[in-house]
């Protein structure tokens, strides 16, 4: 057997292994799920693992079973594979270009703009439906009540002087822009008749259920996390491109030979 097939068949051995946990992380999930963050992502996990068990089993029995049929369509799946993550990667340099936190002065955190991020980006998270999605998991997650009790000790001195990631700057606390004045991290007192030119200081409320899961700046403050992790994505599938071009390569010698040794038995 070639050295090419037997390539193929151990790679696609160890994928077709890989597939099986994250197959079952799946199926657990759609079991399990009690919120609509953990169903949000059953799907997703249950298509990924399902599509890594069928392209490995035909990588798998192409390369070491000679199976020429299989093994092109295990090499039109890695082709289409290899093109949509070379899209998403370019994509996601290209959406996550702009925007920036911005600095305070004599603060330690900074605060973010939903209008500083792609119009792209902005549709996703304006959509009601996603944004619910996403403020079930912001809270199932407990992102306001650790942060409430992480800096519940601090006096307004020190508060400021924190260096806040960008969700617990958008989502927990009101705007710099309000003048609130601080009592704790999540309870901040509001003057009387104010006006405001930010419309996230009339949407922010003492609730700890609600805060300012509302706001502008809690959309900006997750734009901004996802911008910071979708970088390291798309560096991440650079690498993996790479490594599906050398697996792609393999699989083209391991079809060649089939159909080489297919014509000399014929």
């Amino acid at each position: 057997m070639k050295i090419s097939n037997n390539l193929i068949g151990i790679l696609n051995f160890l994928t077709l292994i890989l597939s099986i946990p994250i197959l079952l992380t799946g199926i657990w999930l759609h079991k399990q799920a009690t919120s609509e963050c953990e169903r949000f992502l059953e799907k997703p996990i249950i298509i990924l693992g399902v599509f890594l068990l069928i392209v490995s089993l035909m990588g798998f029995i192409g390369g070491c079973c000679r199976v020429t049929w299989l093994l092109w369509f295990y090499l039109f799946f890695m082709f289409l594979l290899i093109v949509v993550l070379f899209v998403f990667t370019i994509f996601a340099f290209v959406v996550t270009n702009k925007g920036a936190g911005e600095s305070l002065s004599n603060k330690g955190y900074k605060e973010y703009r939903l209008g500083d991020y792609s119009n792209w980006l902005q549709k996703r998270v304006n959509d009601n439906g996603n944004w619910n999605r996403i403020k079930s998991c912001l809270q199932s997650g407990k992102l306001c009540i650790d942060f409430h009790s992480q800096f519940l000790n601090d006096t307004a001195d020190k508060f400021y002087l924190q260096h806040l990631n960008a969700l617990q700057s958008g989502c927990c606390k009101p705007s710099n822009d309000c003048g609130f004045t601080y009592q704790n991290p999540t309870n901040w007192t509001m003057p009387a008749g104010g006006t405001y030119t930010n419309p996230d200081c009339d949407t922010w409320t003492n609730d700890p259920k609600v805060l300012c899961f509302n706001c502008k700046s809690c959309k900006a403050g997750l734009l901004d996390n996802l911008k910071t992790n979708w970088k390291k994505v798309a560096v991440v599938n650079i690498i993996f491109l790479i490594f599906l071009i050398i697996v792609y390569s393999i699989g083209c010698c391991a079809f060649r030979n089939n159909r080489r040794d297919g014509w000399k038995r014929y």
